[in-house]
């Protein structure tokens, strides 16, 4: 690490010699690969490693998408074949919501959190409240293990018990954060509400949902310089923000494609497409891998000096899942609702913000002697004590890890566009 303002070296290395490196380990990453993942073996049994020795060679690549984890991992348990190692040699395996599961190995820093938290201003001897789950998801120890590469400390704080997390504020006296937006504004105000004084946070790596300009400048007269961390407990970081605030800027251990959602073809650059990754990670090699989430590339370089590829941002979903408080919800999810509940013919799940916090509310088209009385009732305003309201909402929650609204609306009053998930955050 440079006592500098830079990570290390790679942050600043000529782009063209940072694509060559790439792409030679690349090489040799498939060649690895292709032995010892059962999963990638057949999906890449016709390409050779030589076969990809530049960017526009990655079309000839198959795509993973992410959506397929779920279904790919229960027919080939635990991880689907994808890693080259065993199961058993993982340090850690963790469960996200889908489910999906993912393995952590032996290593500093494997999900390589620590070049993000740096960027943001943390440093040795800092003081991280962090707030990511510590529950099955790998989120916390994400965060965790980027502290010890930097050499922090941490509280892990985890999810949920504001009123305790507020205490521990106020007693320890943390000098950073990392989690989401939202859950730091909750945070905040609920400090202030109890008369807690929280002015030791100054700065913060959040991640886990967008966050809007307001929010931000919200932080910033709070003394909190709050920077965005984009990553996922597949693949680990993806890109970061630096103080210049200036796009994303790409992990120099990674090699990351904008293509046109559906396909595997690359878009120009400034064209907003889906977010396809390539990790160069030994253990789990996730090879083309289609994150769903789409972005687009800003030209350039950043201000800050470093000069790796820089994306946009998060700028919506390439398929209908949606990342609710740093949680994947998917139409999956809400298709096992109806499953479950026979009264429910049809469902429409809506998100959107109160307050800069994420809001659920599942609308349902319900059937029989249900669906009579949501129909002489204005949409959305069946009773709260209905025991089918009360059960799909328990379900809702059990499959999500979310608590949302559920409302009883009139048979046929829900649009007949296939539109399972409706996002109506406002991204700006």
């Amino acid at each position: 690490m440079l006592d500098s303002e830079y990570y290390d070296e790679l942050e600043i290395r000529d782009p063209e010699e940072r694509e060559i490196l790439l792409f030679e380990a690349l090489g040799r990453h498939l060649r690895a690969t292709k032995e010892d993942s059962p999963y990638f073996g057949e999906t890449f049994k016709d390409v050779g490693p030589g076969d990809v020795k530049s960017r526009a060679d990655m079309v000839k690549l198959p795509i993973t998408r992410k959506s397929d984890l779920p279904a790919l991992q229960k027919k080939d348990p635990p991880l689907a074949g994808m890693t080259n190692i065993a199961p058993s040699n993982f340090l850690r395996l963790y469960q996200s919501p889908g489910p999906t599961y993912e393995g952590e190995a032996e290593g500093t820093d494997w999900w390589r959190l620590g070049r993000a938290m740096y960027a943001a201003g943390i440093r040795p001897g800092d003081i991280i409240h962090n707030t990511f789950s510590y529950h099955l998801t790998p989120a916390g120890m994400m965060v965790e293990a980027g502290a010890r590469a930097i050499g922090c400390t941490v509280v892990p704080a985890g999810t949920g018990q504001t009123e305790q997390q507020v205490q521990a504020i106020g007693h320890l006296r943390p000098n950073a954060y990392a989690g989401t937006p939202s859950f730091l504004k909750i945070l905040l105000d609920a400090a202030k509400a109890a008369g807690v004084d929280a002015g030791c946070i100054k700065k913060a790596v959040v991640s886990g949902e967008a966050l809007p300009d307001a929010l931000r400048q919200e932080f910033k007269a709070a003394g909190i310089l709050a920077l965005q961390a984009y990553a996922s407990a597949d693949l680990g970081l993806i890109a970061y923000e630096s103080k210049a605030m200036q796009g994303l800027i790409v992990d120099d251990r990674i090699i990351v494609e904008i293509v046109r959602p559906g396909s595997g073809d690359p878009v120009p650059d400034g064209d907003i497409g889906e977010v396809i990754v390539t990790t160069l990670n030994r253990e789990y090699p996730l090879i083309r891998f289609a994150t769903g989430d789409l972005s687009s590339v800003m030209g350039g370089l950043s201000p800050c000096g470093r000069t790796g590829m820089r994306l946009t941002g998060w700028k919506g979903r390439a398929d209908q899942a949606a990342k609710v408080k740093g949680m994947f919800v998917t139409p999956g999810q809400i298709a096992e609702v109806l499953k479950r509940h026979a009264e429910v013919a049809k469902a429409r799940l809506i998100i959107d913000q109160k307050d800069a916090k994420d809001e659920m509310t599942l609308l349902c088209e319900a059937t029989g002697e249900a669906g009579g009385e949501a129909g002489g009732e204005a949409q959305g305003e069946a009773r709260s004590d209905d025991p089918l309201v009360a059960a799909v909402a328990e379900t809702l929650h059990g499959l999500t890890s979310l608590k949302g609204a559920v409302q009883l609306v009139a048979p046929g009053s829900l649009p007949n566009d296939g539109l399972v998930i409706e996002d109506k955050r406002r991204r700006d």
